[in-house]
């Protein structure tokens, strides 16, 4: 009779060889691959001399700090020094996989480090966000409950949930996101598998020669409240958009605006813009790029950019923006110009003229074609 059990276990074993995997968060592996792509990519075992000193050192400081969340948190930040010297090692291996030049490996290794501390900071420490209107955990104004998710959340990534991970702060920061509810960067996914393929397989045959502009990116206004599911500067908006793609300007329209304004907005700028279009002006799904991640104007436009390179659309043609006249002018202002390097660290592309005050004209730069972590949460 006992063997009998246990070959009825064993054989349930085998059909299910699922019991005998590790739990893996399909989520939180997606949410990891898109904000730290690269980081995802390294092998800790091909890190030698010095860098697996300095990796090994961060594990014990991690392991050190027992059961305390805080000190985890503390533990998981990168030192200049750190980031700098996994930048370096790391570029090298990114090098020979991604077929890309080292100092561009090198700079998108620190930047997603950079963006690592960022949410290490905000959602481990209660550091004030860059944006703290729609930005941060909304736990951080409740010290105590605040202090309960972070060891929740420190909790969570001693479970696992990502395999595998270079450094415990990867885990650590993802596991912050997801109980703070942030999971906004994933909440698409996979975009252009589902939402945009149509588009994307329709970009692939197209002659962009018959089109002026290679799209029109139609920026999201949020409403004032949360019930209102698109604002009255959307809908003009939308209705400027719409009367160019039936000029004939461009073969798409980008619809690009996340769940932003209000803070706890529960509908998403770009899903509402492609609604009317489709079922107030007739526009064809097929002719409408969802993106529903930008938080900023900054992300609107690298965001759109990234999207073009997808559809292969040539980098020689420009594409036309189409807002309010507000929102134009600061596009074309000083301000903006100096807000790009320094949030995104590069211009997403370059601001042509402004052929009426509700339309500007954009040539992306190839630079966007990449994901950092700085989008879509910009922590």
């Amino acid at each position: 009779m006992k063997k009998a059990i246990i070959s009825f276990v064993f054989a349930a074993m085998v059909a299910q060889p699922g019991l005998c995997a590790p739990a893996v968060d399909g989520t939180l592996r997606v949410l990891e691959t898109r904000l730290f792509p690269d980081l995802a990519q390294l092998d800790g075992s091909g890190m030698l001399g010095s860098m697996h000193a300095m990796l090994k050192e961060r594990h014990h400081r991690y392991a050190a700090c027992g059961a305390d969340a805080a000190c985890k948190v503390s533990a998981s930040i990168w030192s200049d020094q750190e980031r700098d010297g996994l930048a370096e090692a790391g570029a090298a291996m990114l090098q020979r996989s991604k077929h890309i030049a080292q100092n561009e490996a090198r700079a998108g290794l620190r930047r997603e480090i950079d963006g690592l501390n960022a949410i290490l900071r905000v959602y481990g420490q209660g550091a004030v966000p860059r944006y703290p209107k729609i930005d941060g955990p909304d736990a951080a104004k409740d010290k105590e409950r605040f202090a309960q998710e972070v060891a929740v959340a420190a909790a969570l990534s001693e479970a696992g949930g990502t395999v595998p991970v270079i450094d415990k702060s990867i885990d650590l920061a993802l596991s912050l996101l997801d109980v703070a509810g942030r999971l906004d960067a994933v909440a698409f996914e996979p975009l252009n598998e589902t939402h945009n393929r149509a588009v994307i397989e329709r970009s692939r045959t197209l002659d962009w020669s018959r089109y002026r502009y290679t799209a029109i990116l139609l920026l999201g206004i949020g409403p004032d409240d949360l019930t209102t599911p698109l604002s009255a500067g959307g809908k003009l908006n939308v209705r400027l958009a719409a009367k160019r793609y039936f000029d004939g300007m461009a073969p798409f329209i980008i619809v690009t605006g996340a769940m932003v304004h209000p803070r706890g907005a529960h509908f998403a700028e770009a899903v509402e813009m492609r609604r009317a279009l489709i079922e107030r002006y007739g526009v064809p799904a097929e002719a409408i790029v969802l993106e529903p991640y930008a938080r900023h104007t900054t992300t609107n436009l690298r965001n759109a950019s990234r999207l073009l390179a997808a559809m292969h659309a040539p980098a020689d043609r420009d594409a036309l923006i189409v807002s309010n006249p507000d929102q134009i002018a600061y596009i074309t202002s000083d301000e903006f110009h100096e807000r790009n390097p320094r949030e995104l660290g590069y211009q997403p592309g370059a601001i042509g003229k402004c052929s009426s005050p509700t339309e500007l004209t954009f040539r992306p730069a190839t630079e966007s074609a990449r994901i950092d972590p700085a989008d879509p949460l910009d922590p």
